[in-house]
């Protein structure tokens, strides 16, 4: 269907990942038909390009990423592939959702001697709610762009998710642990620490998208000695590594998936970060 068909049907939106489909799905309403190309619990970084991609690409009004080239080893080809120039890059059908927020680690350099990295920066802004907001407020743009006769309800749906986000944000930072030092498996939860100045002590990867050795995770090890925190990972990461930290450092281990459910709207994506916000807010054994 195109966007410039009559908006008696709903607009057909494509999210690369669960979070911005959780703002398609809470802006657009019964105004959209959304579908997720990835799974929650898999690792963006690391998908391909698949058949069923294509198809539901092909018959998309616009497609929705975290972007800074994120999905960068999937998306694009599952763009080219499905022959529809609506949602090129460039064109309306196509929204980035880092093109609208700042971004954090922006160096500019590819070199794959620094292992997985973005130089565009940091792309996993679905871990910062106060940035997601952002993005919805220039979602609910898009989204009137491609159905002006809708534009003033996505307006207002964006607007109150940013209310529930600043309410949630206070809520949140009174319960964060102030003395609470984090190790993260790779700096995908980094928008979430630096928002409640949390700060980060180690890495378990050496170099992004290498496993650690355990002379590496001996020397964090020594780094973490007489602090007090917390070793955060995803489900697709092993768990090894943090267990093994963990072990020699007293430290305890939470696991949580970066994604939130596939079906979530607005509120599963805070009840998501709730979950987050939680490991930062409890005693560190």
């Amino acid at each position: 269907m195109s966007a410039q068909t009559s908006q008696s049907q709903p607009l057909e939106v494509v999210a690369s990942s669960s979070s911005t489909g959780a703002l398609v799905r809470e802006l657009g309403g019964e105004q959209v038909r959304l579908t997720i190309l990835a799974p929650p619990d898999r690792d963006l970084h690391q998908l391909q390009a698949r058949p069923g991609m294509m198809r539901a690409l092909r018959r998309a009004d616009l497609v929705t990423s975290l972007g800074a080239d994120l999905e960068v080893g999937w998306l694009p080809v599952a763009i080219r592939q499905s022959a529809n120039p609506a949602i090129l890059p460039g064109r309306p059908g196509y929204f980035e959702a880092a093109a609208h927020v700042t971004l954090q680690d922006a160096h500019g350099i590819a070199d794959r001697a620094l292992g997985d990295v973005h130089p565009l920066g940091n792309p996993h802004i679905n871990m910062d709610p106060e940035r997601m907001a952002t993005v919805a407020t220039a979602l609910a743009a898009r989204l009137a762009q491609l159905d002006p006769a809708n534009g003033k309800l996505y307006a207002e749906r964006a607007r109150d998710f940013s209310a529930r986000v600043a309410a949630r944000m206070k809520k949140w930072r009174e319960g964060v642990d102030p003395e609470l030092s984090a190790v993260l498996y790779h700096r995908d939860a980094k928008y979430l620490l630096d928002l409640f100045d949390v700060p980060l002590v180690g890495l378990l990867e050496p170099v992004p998208g290498v496993p650690p050795s355990g002379t590496h995770i001996r020397a964090l090890n020594e780094r973490l000695e007489g602090q007090h925190g917390i070793i955060l990972y995803t489900p697709y990461q092993p768990d090894n590594p943090p267990r093994a930290l963990a072990r020699a450092s007293g430290w305890r281990t939470v696991k949580l998936p970066l994604e939130p459910p596939l079906d979530a709207d607005g509120d599963a994506y805070l009840a998501h970060m709730d979950r987050w916000v939680d490991a930062l807010s409890g005693p560190a054994e």
